[in-house]
């Protein structure tokens, strides 16, 4: 595997969920001036996933760039999302860290608690 950017890395982890049995809903989904990489189904649970990558440990690893600002850059677009669909089961947020070769799939990455979703 040779991912070389953020798009390469999404389509990437699209393929890996996809692989898993996951139904994609939406890619890039954006609202209240935030984005969700990626939306999926993984059985009756609506998914958020963030996706980063990383060529080098230089800067940290890609599951550490996934810090409170961008979970909750990540939670408000979602609530858009939630809205949009009128979802009231159960949702998760996932990180897929892509780091050189080797990919790191961590569900239930963060939670929304304090937000009203």
């Amino acid at each position: 595997m040779s991912v070389q950017s953020g798009r390469d890395g999404e389509a990437f982890a699209e393929q890996f969920l996809t692989g898993k049995g996951w139904r994609i809903l939406a890619r890039n989904w954006r609202s209240a001036g935030a984005e969700v990489d990626l939306v999926g189904r993984d059985g009756e649970t609506l998914v958020f996933v963030e996706v980063k990558l990383r060529t080098s440990n230089t800067f940290g690893t890609a599951a550490a760039a996934v810090g409170r600002v961008k979970q909750r850059k990540i939670i408000r677009a979602s609530i858009g999302y939630i809205r949009k669909i009128s979802h009231d089961g159960p949702i998760r947020f996932d990180v897929i860290a892509i780091d050189g070769k080797v990919v790191n799939h961590i569900p239930d990455a963060f939670r929304a608690e304090g937000y009203t979703l």
